[in-house]
């Protein structure tokens, strides 16, 4: 049986079809609450005849870090991204990571396209769409510009007609369904040997697992799987991170404004607090997320500026780079002097002024702390000699490549 080497791991070539889905913001209650409501029958029926198992995503768990941990099977450290959002060093600039400069690893995906596999890759936003596509010969485009693709950039025209459906909000839960309708459109009538969906979290910023608008979302990725299931593709499905309420029992948010904390306790200037959550799409976050790295400038020692931020109420952790790095799998030259971790119900800032939270019209969910890490790794084929380990998000090709019948 063929097989692919990538990144110090190997892959078994697709028996048929495989698809891997990244559902955004997906912690496992999404799904349970869904099932107990009727809202996810195709789930519900694995029950007996898939695979089920919880994983741990990379922390910091937001989108970039875990959408390429995904697709190179390997953690930050190796893929070299490590937030959506960094201070660039060499350019002493603060920079979004979307450029695939910034990688540091080839994907699975662009292996596979090479060896001869065909490779479809559909993102809900189009931040993700250079760096899942680095170096891909094959299909890729987002939802988010889908009445922009080309042959030449996109490997694909008429997307629209394609999907069956009129180009979507960047924020709404259509830009999810359109990357589902797109992929199941596209494994129907291409029959690509390997696709990666990948959504956005828009409507889990919004809504608790349970709720109707929840369950309704969760339903409409389960009608989506099923019908991929049905044209004969094994589906494998995770999430880059979970979500939760960040704020008080009036749910008002729980913010800590760590630059502001700083600049009063070590003056202007002395430190440098970088937000990775920090994207092109902020009205449902704010900015706001639940991990912060800080430089620590020319005044205070790093312990001294520890020791402050460890005293704050709502943090967590506060980890010297080389710990944090050790811990969390980072590259060490793309993190601060410190990583600052908040607790679950708490998210961090940098200066209230540097923050609009006037697009928020629900109470604050966000995520990229540990207690946002638990996520599902869930496959519609049974693995019966699945190894006992802790499994990851960025072992959803292993397992649907590797391990199932």
């Amino acid at each position: 049986m063929k097989e692919i080497a990538v990144n110090g791991r190997t892959y078994r070539w697709p028996q048929q079809p495989l698809v891997v889905v990244c559902v955004d913001g997906c912690e496992p209650d999404y799904v349970n609450q869904a099932i107990a409501a009727g809202s996810a029958p195709w789930m519900a029926a694995l029950d007996g005849r898939g695979t089920c198992l919880t994983a741990d995503c990379v922390v910091p768990s937001f989108t970039n870090p875990n959408n390429l941990s995904i697709v190179t099977g390997a953690p930050p450290s190796v893929h070299g991204i490590c937030g959506n959002y960094f201070f660039d060093a060499d350019a002493q600039a603060e920079v979004m990571m979307n450029d695939p400069r910034y990688l540091r690893a080839g994907t699975i995906l662009a292996a596979f396209a090479d060896a001869g596999a065909k490779v479809v890759v559909i993102t809900a936003k189009d931040k993700l769409r250079a760096l899942l596509g680095h170096r891909l010969r094959g299909i890729c485009f987002s939802a988010e510009r889908a009445d922009q693709v080309t042959l030449e950039a996109n490997g694909i025209t008429d997307v629209l007609s394609l999907a069956g459906m009129p180009l979507p909000s960047v924020y709404s839960a259509e830009l999810s369904e359109f990357v589902f309708a797109a992929g199941c459109a596209l494994l129907e009538r291409e029959r690509p040997d390997i696709m990666y969906l990948s959504t956005t979290d828009y409507v889990q910023h919004k809504h608790a697992p349970g709720t109707p608008q929840a369950n309704a979302f969760t339903g409409m990725l389960d009608r989506y799987l099923a019908r991929l299931d049905a044209a004969g593709a094994t589906v494998v499905f995770t999430a880059d991170h979970g979500m939760n309420a960040k704020t008080d029992a009036f749910g008002r948010p729980n913010i800590v404004f760590l630059q502001d904390v700083l600049d009063a306790a070590f003056g202007d200037g002395t430190t440098r607090v970088i937000l990775p959550i920090t994207d092109p799409y902020v009205v449902h976050h704010g900015a706001l997320g639940s991990y912060a790295t800080v430089y620590v400038n020319a005044g205070p020692s790093i312990e001294r500026v520890r020791e402050r931020i460890a005293a704050l109420p709502g943090i967590d952790l506060v980890l010297l780079r080389k710990a944090a790095c050790a811990r969390f799998e980072l590259p060490e030259n793309r993190v601060g002097d410190l990583v600052v971790v908040s607790e679950r119900l708490t998210v961090i800032g940098s200066s209230r002024s540097r923050h609009d939270l006037s697009g928020l019209d629900a109470p604050l969910r966000s995520h990229g702390g540990i207690s946002e890490q638990r996520v599902p790794l869930i496959a519609n084929r049974p693995a019966p000699a699945l190894p006992s380990r802790r499994w990851r998000n960025f072992d959803a090709f292993d397992l649907g490549l590797n391990h199932l019948t």
